[in-house]
């Protein structure tokens, strides 16, 4: 499965409280994922919580896309990645 890099910008911030709610609203997400082929491995936030860089396995770029609009999560750019390990080299 093809492994994708999404950014997303959230002007106002992205607030998801550290809470049942919280972690309700990311279930929520992981399970309208699912529905379209499409897993959330993981994010990283940016200091000002203005800048997500979102982890995605998907079949296609228009999979994970049709994810994000099902959520109501923006997406700024969707760029299809590989691991380049450090210790490739050795």
């Amino acid at each position: 499965m093809p492994r994708y890099l999404v950014e997303r910008v959230f002007p106002e911030g992205l607030a998801i409280p550290v809470s049942e709610e919280g972690a309700a609203a990311c279930q929520g997400v992981v399970a309208k994922n699912g529905d379209r082929g499409v897993t959330w491995v993981h994010s990283y936030v940016s200091e000002d919580k203005s800048t997500t860089f979102c982890v995605y396995d998907g079949p296609t770029p228009e999979a994970i896309r049709r994810a994000a609009e099902g959520n109501g999560l923006p997406v700024e750019r969707i760029t299809q990645v590989r691991v380049l390990d450090p210790y490739f080299y050795r």
